[in-house]
């Protein structure tokens, strides 16, 4: 499962009613600001007209024991977080989505996944939090855990709108919301090569440029000349792929990787190691400079092969920066999230997660790394600052239209709702994202996430760089 979740705060402008099951999985890749495939999301909803407020994604846990202590984890997380920013929530939506191998067998993944969904309406409702909606998102269809009637929700799903057919379509449109693709196509766009002579030839660059730039690197009397061949290098990578005209993602990747020598990308990812470079290559982070950098560093994420993928903490967390600094926040969270996965150490990539997540002004950053910041500080200790003194944006500051649930049923199954208990009353207002993480590949509860986050000097060991450069761990 990912090991990082993502939270977006809600929004404000035009208000949309979603009534029932079939408006609210519509809705869903309009709040994400992409399809979540392989992902659980849960959302708030505020006051007594069901507001959305904060949003987490995580990836699916593979293993079912894991089911229980990550849905008790991600409510503790979603729910504390709100109380923390804007006040408690009123109620909880939940989506599981998940295709089948085969892309026929939806309702075998909604049944196997209907124990994880229990799980996550009990952690709920262990916390004082019911969950109005609980949805299976699988094959083109979807089916809800909460709904028994069958006139509203067969047993055999109900088909998904047809994109771009619906209100809340035409809404997002005339917002200017757009949807990226799955989640799983935005992290292909950054993740190491997998063809057999690729990963050969880079890995062969990467180590023939090791042993000779780790060491000066290390060095603190010859790093300031590693530091300036890196980024004369990577500025003039920058200006070629400037050169080339637009084109679609997938065929733009493409074109980007075949203008980019292997040797050349090893040179500016060994380089990006060293902390202070990779700050001074930050500064490209706006206009056509920023989409420019953008561009090179998925380039270079791409080129970290085999036993050199921690060293994709770097290219994915300068990606993730100028995705977030140009408005693109769906973009900065996938990118900060595989930085993470990567090097879950990586001090910037976490406080630029966190304060993404949280809804931060980028530009508190752009002016440290435009020059007119106070005192000069490096761009770790400003996002942390930022943090702390929070410099956070207002409710407008993310875009697209507030949206209200409304649930409609049979008028039977509203009476035994009624019936079933009474929703907590909070303040309503935004909500936080929460700051928890889960931890990947293991049985355990997956609850473990990283402490108190302080800017600093990333330390990295002398001996890593020499198994590195040695190519012993190819």
């Amino acid at each position: 499962m990912n090991k990082h979740h993502e939270s977006t705060g809600p929004s404000d402008g035009q208000q949309i009613t979603l009534r029932g099951p079939a408006e609210l999985a519509d809705a869903l890749p309009y709040l994400m600001g992409f399809h979540p495939s392989d992902s659980v999301v849960m959302v708030a909803l505020h006051g007594g007209r069901g507001r959305f407020g904060g949003r987490l994604r995580l990836g699916i846990p593979r293993a079912p024991g894991e089911w229980g202590p990550v849905a008790e984890q991600l409510a503790d997380s979603l729910i504390s977080g709100s109380e923390r920013r804007d006040g408690r929530p009123d109620a909880i939506v939940i989506f599981l989505c998940q295709d089948s191998p085969d892309g026929e067998s939806g309702r075998l993944t909604m049944e196997r996944l209907r124990p994880f969904a229990q799980s996550l309406r009990t952690a709920c409702g262990a916390l004082d939090v019911p969950v109005l909606e609980a949805l299976c998102l699988s094959d083109g269809r979807y089916w809800s855990y909460c709904c028994p009637d069958g006139r509203c929700c067969p047993p055999q799903g109900k088909p998904l709108a047809m994109p771009g057919t619906t209100v809340m379509a035409a809404a997002a449109a005339y917002a200017g919301i757009r949807v990226r693709g799955t989640l799983r196509d935005m992290e292909a766009r950054l993740t190491p090569w997998q063809a057999p002579d690729e990963v050969s030839a880079q890995l062969r660059a990467l180590d023939r440029a090791a042993p000779s730039l780790m060491p000066r690197i290390l060095d603190e009397r010859a790093k300031a000349e590693v530091a300036k061949e890196t980024l004369t290098l990577a500025r003039t990578l920058m200006d070629r792929l400037g050169r080339t005209p637009p084109a679609p993602e997938a065929v733009s990747d493409l074109g980007d990787d075949r203008l980019i020598e292997e040797d050349e990308a090893a040179v500016v990812v060994l380089g990006l190691q060293d902390r202070e470079t990779r700050d001074k290559a930050a500064v490209w982070m706006e206009g056509p400079e920023g989409h420019r950098a953008l561009r090179l560093w998925r380039t270079l994420a791409r080129r970290c092969v085999g036993p050199y993928g921690e060293h994709a903490a770097a290219p994915l967390t300068l990606a993730g920066w100028v995705s977030w600094s140009t408005g693109d926040e769906p973009g900065a969270r996938v990118a900060l999230a595989m930085a993470l996965r990567a090097d879950p150490e990586y001090t910037f990539a976490q406080l630029l997660h966190r304060a993404c997540n949280e809804g931060l002004d980028p530009e508190t950053l752009r002016r440290c790394l435009r020059g007119d910041g106070d005192g000069g500080e490096g761009p770790e200790a400003a996002v942390a600052g930022a943090g702390d003194a929070g410099a956070v944006v207002g409710a407008g500051g993310a875009r697209g239209p507030a949206l209200h649930v409304r649930r409609v049923r049979p008028a039977a199954n509203r009476a035994r709702r009624r019936a079933s208990g009474r929703r907590a009353t909070t303040d309503t207002g935004a909500t936080a994202p929460a700051p928890g993480t889960a931890r990947q590949g293991t049985a355990g509860p997956g609850a473990a996430g990283p402490g108190p986050m302080a800017a600093g000097r990333r330390v990295r060991d002398v001996r890593r760089y020499g198994r590195r450069g040695a190519g012993t761990r190819r």
